[in-house]
Protein backbone atom coordinates (compact mmCIF):
# COMPACT_ATOMS: atom_id res chain seq x y z
CA UNK A 1 0.00 0.00 0.00
CA UNK A 2 1.30 3.44 -0.93
CA UNK A 3 2.57 5.64 1.88
CA UNK A 4 1.84 9.30 1.15
CA UNK A 5 3.26 12.16 3.19
CA UNK A 6 0.58 14.84 3.57
CA UNK A 7 2.56 17.95 4.39
CA UNK A 8 1.45 19.77 7.52
CA UNK A 9 2.17 23.52 7.58
CA UNK A 10 -0.91 24.82 9.43
CA UNK A 11 -2.76 25.82 6.27
CA UNK A 12 -6.14 24.16 5.89
CA UNK A 13 -7.94 20.98 6.77
CA UNK A 14 -5.53 18.12 6.12
CA UNK A 15 -7.93 15.48 7.34
CA UNK A 16 -10.36 15.79 4.43
CA UNK A 17 -7.49 15.21 1.98
CA UNK A 18 -6.32 12.24 4.05
CA UNK A 19 -9.80 10.77 4.10
CA UNK A 20 -10.00 10.96 0.31
CA UNK A 21 -6.58 9.33 -0.08
CA UNK A 22 -7.46 6.58 2.38
CA UNK A 23 -10.69 5.89 0.48
CA UNK A 24 -8.52 5.56 -2.63
CA UNK A 25 -6.42 2.87 -0.93
CA UNK A 26 -3.39 4.79 0.33
CA UNK A 27 -1.86 5.19 3.77
CA UNK A 28 -1.67 8.96 4.32
CA UNK A 29 0.68 10.31 6.97
CA UNK A 30 0.30 13.90 8.16
CA UNK A 31 3.78 15.20 8.86
CA UNK A 32 6.06 18.23 8.97
CA UNK A 33 9.26 16.18 9.23
CA UNK A 34 11.73 16.14 6.34
CA UNK A 35 12.65 12.52 7.15
CA UNK A 36 9.05 11.44 6.59
CA UNK A 37 8.96 13.20 3.22
CA UNK A 38 12.13 11.37 2.25
CA UNK A 39 10.74 7.97 3.31
CA UNK A 40 7.30 8.36 1.72
CA UNK A 41 6.36 6.98 -1.69
CA UNK A 42 4.74 10.30 -2.67
CA UNK A 43 3.96 13.78 -1.36
CA UNK A 44 0.69 15.68 -1.14
CA UNK A 45 0.69 19.42 -0.44
CA UNK A 46 -2.86 20.54 0.35
CA UNK A 47 -3.82 23.94 1.66
CA UNK A 48 -6.32 26.74 2.15
CA UNK A 49 -5.53 30.34 2.93
CA UNK A 50 -3.06 32.99 1.82
CA UNK A 51 0.17 32.60 -0.16
CA UNK A 52 2.58 34.54 2.10
CA UNK A 53 1.72 32.83 5.42
CA UNK A 54 1.89 29.46 3.68
CA UNK A 55 5.41 30.06 2.40
CA UNK A 56 6.46 31.47 5.77
CA UNK A 57 5.21 28.35 7.51
CA UNK A 58 6.99 26.05 5.05
CA UNK A 59 10.24 27.96 5.58
CA UNK A 60 9.90 28.04 9.37
CA UNK A 61 9.61 24.25 9.34
CA UNK A 62 12.57 23.83 6.94
CA UNK A 63 10.34 22.08 4.41
CA UNK A 64 11.12 24.07 1.25
CA UNK A 65 14.36 22.22 0.45
CA UNK A 66 12.97 18.74 1.17
CA UNK A 67 9.94 19.39 -1.06
CA UNK A 68 12.12 20.68 -3.89
CA UNK A 69 14.52 17.74 -3.53
CA UNK A 70 11.73 15.14 -3.51
CA UNK A 71 10.28 16.58 -6.69
CA UNK A 72 13.73 16.81 -8.31
CA UNK A 73 14.39 13.09 -7.81
CA UNK A 74 11.05 12.19 -9.40
CA UNK A 75 8.86 11.42 -6.40
CA UNK A 76 5.16 11.73 -7.31
CA UNK A 77 3.76 15.01 -6.04
CA UNK A 78 0.17 16.20 -5.81
CA UNK A 79 -0.70 19.80 -4.96
CA UNK A 80 -4.23 20.72 -3.93
CA UNK A 81 -5.66 24.27 -4.05
CA UNK A 82 -3.06 26.48 -2.33
CA UNK A 83 -0.66 23.57 -2.80
CA UNK A 84 -0.82 24.21 -6.56
CA UNK A 85 -0.18 27.94 -6.19
CA UNK A 86 2.88 27.49 -3.98
CA UNK A 87 4.67 25.65 -6.79
CA UNK A 88 5.01 28.93 -8.69
CA UNK A 89 7.49 31.81 -8.41
CA UNK A 90 5.26 34.46 -6.84
CA UNK A 91 1.70 35.63 -6.31
CA UNK A 92 -0.38 38.79 -6.62
CA UNK A 93 -1.58 37.90 -3.13
CA UNK A 94 1.69 38.79 -1.43
CA UNK A 95 5.43 39.40 -1.64
CA UNK A 96 6.95 36.07 -0.59
CA UNK A 97 8.81 33.95 -3.13
CA UNK A 98 7.09 30.64 -3.90
CA UNK A 99 8.72 27.25 -4.29
CA UNK A 100 9.84 28.20 -7.81
CA UNK A 101 9.28 24.72 -9.24
CA UNK A 102 6.89 25.73 -12.02
CA UNK A 103 7.85 29.03 -13.75
CA UNK A 104 5.06 31.58 -13.64
CA UNK A 105 2.98 33.44 -11.11
CA UNK A 106 -0.41 33.52 -9.42
CA UNK A 107 -2.91 36.11 -10.65
CA UNK A 108 -5.97 37.61 -8.97
CA UNK A 109 -9.32 37.27 -10.72
CA UNK A 110 -10.34 40.37 -12.62
CA UNK A 111 -13.59 41.87 -11.39
CA UNK A 112 -16.55 41.44 -13.70
CA UNK A 113 -20.25 42.23 -13.30
CA UNK A 114 -22.23 39.29 -11.98
CA UNK A 115 -19.28 37.15 -10.83
CA UNK A 116 -18.28 36.56 -7.27
CA UNK A 117 -14.77 36.56 -5.86
CA UNK A 118 -13.77 34.18 -4.43
CA UNK A 119 -14.77 31.74 -7.12
CA UNK A 120 -16.69 29.26 -5.01
CA UNK A 121 -18.71 26.27 -6.14
CA UNK A 122 -18.97 23.62 -8.83
CA UNK A 123 -17.47 24.20 -12.28
CA UNK A 124 -16.76 22.03 -15.29
CA UNK A 125 -13.29 21.03 -16.44
CA UNK A 126 -11.88 21.28 -19.95
CA UNK A 127 -9.03 18.77 -20.20
CA UNK A 128 -5.87 20.02 -21.92
CA UNK A 129 -3.62 16.95 -21.39
CA UNK A 130 -5.84 13.97 -22.21
CA UNK A 131 -3.06 11.46 -21.43
CA UNK A 132 -2.31 12.82 -17.95
CA UNK A 133 -2.44 9.90 -15.46
CA UNK A 134 -5.02 11.56 -13.19
CA UNK A 135 -7.51 11.79 -16.07
CA UNK A 136 -8.21 8.05 -16.42
CA UNK A 137 -11.99 7.86 -16.28
CA UNK A 138 -12.25 11.69 -16.29
CA UNK A 139 -13.73 13.67 -19.17
CA UNK A 140 -14.12 17.25 -20.32
CA UNK A 141 -17.32 18.49 -18.75
CA UNK A 142 -16.87 16.72 -15.41
CA UNK A 143 -17.72 18.85 -12.38
CA UNK A 144 -15.32 19.70 -9.53
CA UNK A 145 -15.47 22.01 -6.52
CA UNK A 146 -13.49 25.28 -6.34
CA UNK A 147 -12.80 27.84 -3.61
CA UNK A 148 -10.23 30.44 -4.72
CA UNK A 149 -9.60 34.11 -5.53
CA UNK A 150 -6.34 33.57 -7.44
CA UNK A 151 -5.26 31.29 -10.27
CA UNK A 152 -2.04 30.09 -11.87
CA UNK A 153 -0.52 31.69 -14.95
CA UNK A 154 2.31 29.36 -16.02
CA UNK A 155 5.09 30.75 -18.21
CA UNK A 156 4.81 27.60 -20.34
CA UNK A 157 1.14 26.89 -21.16
CA UNK A 158 2.07 23.28 -21.96
CA UNK A 159 1.98 22.48 -18.22
CA UNK A 160 -1.74 23.31 -18.06
CA UNK A 161 -3.61 20.03 -17.68
CA UNK A 162 -7.13 21.45 -17.41
CA UNK A 163 -8.94 24.77 -17.45
CA UNK A 164 -12.25 26.09 -16.20
CA UNK A 165 -14.18 29.33 -16.61
CA UNK A 166 -15.39 31.96 -14.19
CA UNK A 167 -17.38 34.67 -15.87
CA UNK A 168 -15.57 35.47 -19.10
CA UNK A 169 -12.21 34.33 -17.73
CA UNK A 170 -10.65 30.99 -18.66
CA UNK A 171 -8.26 29.96 -15.90
CA UNK A 172 -5.92 27.13 -14.96
CA UNK A 173 -7.72 24.35 -13.09
CA UNK A 174 -4.89 21.79 -13.02
CA UNK A 175 -1.26 21.47 -14.04
CA UNK A 176 0.97 18.50 -14.79
CA UNK A 177 4.65 18.17 -15.63
CA UNK A 178 6.62 14.93 -15.27
CA UNK A 179 6.02 13.72 -11.67
CA UNK A 180 4.21 16.94 -10.65
CA UNK A 181 0.40 17.08 -10.65
CA UNK A 182 -1.67 19.77 -9.00
CA UNK A 183 -5.29 20.90 -8.89
CA UNK A 184 -6.75 24.30 -8.07
CA UNK A 185 -10.01 22.63 -7.00
CA UNK A 186 -10.58 20.25 -4.09
CA UNK A 187 -10.70 16.63 -5.33
CA UNK A 188 -11.67 15.37 -1.87
CA UNK A 189 -14.83 17.52 -2.12
CA UNK A 190 -15.50 16.68 -5.79
CA UNK A 191 -17.03 13.20 -5.62
CA UNK A 192 -17.22 11.12 -7.71
CA UNK A 193 -14.78 12.72 -10.18
CA UNK A 194 -12.42 13.91 -7.46
CA UNK A 195 -12.22 10.53 -5.78
CA UNK A 196 -11.45 8.97 -9.16
CA UNK A 197 -8.53 11.39 -9.54
CA UNK A 198 -7.20 10.54 -6.08
CA UNK A 199 -7.51 6.83 -6.88
CA UNK A 200 -5.59 7.43 -10.10
CA UNK A 201 -2.82 9.12 -8.11
CA UNK A 202 -2.64 6.18 -5.70
CA UNK A 203 -2.61 3.71 -8.60
CA UNK A 204 0.25 5.64 -10.19
CA UNK A 205 2.28 5.36 -6.98
CA UNK A 206 1.53 1.64 -6.60
CA UNK A 207 2.56 0.99 -10.19
CA UNK A 208 5.80 2.90 -9.60
CA UNK A 209 6.50 0.84 -6.47
CA UNK A 210 5.87 -2.45 -8.29
CA UNK A 211 8.42 -1.46 -10.92
CA UNK A 212 11.03 -1.03 -8.22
Amino acid sequence: MATIAVIDYDMGNLHSACKGLAMAGATPQITDRAADLDAADALVLPGDGAFDPAMQHLRSRDLVGPIQEAIAIGKPFLGICLGLQLLFDSSDEGTEAGLGIIPGYIKKFQKEPEITIPHMGWNQLTLAQPDMPLWQGIHTGDWVYFVHSYYAAPTDPAVIAATTTHGHQTVTAAIAKDNIMAMQYHPEKSAPAGLTMLANFVNLINARKSQG
